[in-house]
């Protein structure tokens, strides 16, 4: 397979913007077949975000959406849905809800279904990996953290973050009984502005966000991936809570790679073990960042079938 620097020679020979773009397609295409070739004649989908081209860009034109579920719909139209899919996922996350529709969707017409990680799938990406029976990653692959993120006066705030804050204050001010430590009234008055600020029914609505991601990709796990296992009822959930587990990462963006990933009792496949497939996957992943480096897409849907659906944003 050619590497990033060739690709690059080759599209910038073609004579127009014409050429190139009709090269980039049909390039796409050609790899994404010779996947669904290696994979046993399977469905392949490769939903691809511009978010480390163009970090700029609207929320929604580069991040999981609900109107992506109208991508995957016309990209899976005329498969043989009776085959597995192999989703290629690169995407920096976006709204849990609109993970569990695309989620429901997929495992509505496929039976079987195995993620390809290329670089990142993080957040809600990361929950749409761990509803497959399996996750292909390389070294260079990372998951994260899934815990959800709520706009709290235009700045996103980790859900964890706001419930570990009322505990702090209830803790300080209250005390602990059982542990013996008294409360201080004095630390009232410090949290005061703190928790006016909040709102009470913003901690309810964290608790919420926090139980319903967990409690739907442990449900997925069981469902899916665990399938079979004895103790799948349990692993679910306890592989759920520790990428839900946001004062165990620290951080949304903290990378979780296959090797932490696979300790937890996620079923990961490595992507080095078929040379022939981490060609094709980095051959693609290549293919789609010219295209975004060069166009105003932001966030592209491609099939093998050559078939898909596009988000643009920027000058044309």
């Amino acid at each position: 397979m050619p590497s990033w620097n060739e690709l690059v020679e080759e599209f910038q020979k073609l004579p127009d913007d014409q050429q190139r773009s009709t090269w980039l397609r049909d390039k796409q295409t050609e790899t994404l077949k010779s996947i669904s070739s290696l994979r046993g004649d399977s469905n392949v989908v490769f939903y691809t975000s511009a978010f480390l081209q163009k970090p700029g860009a609207p929320p929604p034109t580069i991040q999981i959406t609900s109107e992506d579920l109208n991508g995957f719909m016309s990209v899976i139209f005329g498969m043989n849905w009776s085959k597995p899919l192999t989703l290629l996922l690169h995407t920096p996350g976006g709204v849990t809800n609109a993970a569990e529709t695309i989620v429901e969707y997929i495992r509505s017409k496929f039976a079987e279904v195995e993620v390809v990680v290329p670089t990142y799938a993080m957040s809600a990406g990361t929950m749409i990996a761990l509803s497959s029976n399996r996750i292909v990653m390389g070294r260079q692959s990372q998951l994260g953290p899934i815990d959800p993120q709520l706009v709290i006066s235009g700045t996103m705030v980790s859900a964890r973050a706001i419930v570990d804050q009322f505990e702090k204050a209830k803790a300080e001010i209250l005390g602990d009984v059982k542990a013996g430590i008294p409360g201080d009234v004095r630390a009232a008055h410090a949290w005061a502005p703190v928790l006016q600020s909040l709102g009470p029914a913003l901690l309810v609505q964290a608790q919420y966000a926090l139980q319903y991601g967990e409690e739907m990709v442990g449900k997925w796990l069981a469902s899916y991936m665990l399938a079979g296992k004895p103790d799948r009822a349990t692993l679910g959930p306890q592989i759920a809570n520790h990428f839900n587990d946001a004062g165990k990462h620290k951080s949304h963006g903290r990378r979780i790679g296959r090797e932490e990933a696979r300790q937890q009792g996620v079923t990961i496949e490595d992507m080095e073990a078929d040379q022939r497939l981490q060609d094709l996957v980095l051959t693609a992943y290549h293919i789609a960042t010219i295209s975004f480096e060069r166009s105003v897409a932001t966030k592209v849907l491609a099939t093998h079938t050559g078939r898909s659906w596009m988000k643009a944003w920027g000058p044309t």
